[in-house]
């Protein structure tokens, strides 16, 4: 079976990119996800629903994925 893992813009890039200390939206991680990554949501997805709580995923940092969850339990 094919991963989304193996489409993912970032697969050959350097992973400490993705694990900065504080992460911003100019970092080139988020840049290389948000303008070049075909598999931004399943990557943000596997994030949040595996509680990954370190990186870059889907062009979110933490405190965004933890906005997302939160957001996602009001609806709920």
């Amino acid at each position: 079976m094919d991963h989304w893992q193996n489409h993912a813009a970032c697969k050959d890039m350097d992973p400490e990119l993705f694990f900065l200390d504080n992460p911003n939206d100019n970092c080139e991680a988020m840049i290389t996800c948000r303008e070049q990554c075909p598999v931004r949501m399943e990557c943000l997805v596997f994030a949040i629903e595996h509680k990954i709580e370190h990186g870059v995923w889907g062009g979110c940092g933490v405190r965004a994925r933890r906005r997302i969850k939160r957001r996602g339990r009001e609806v709920a």
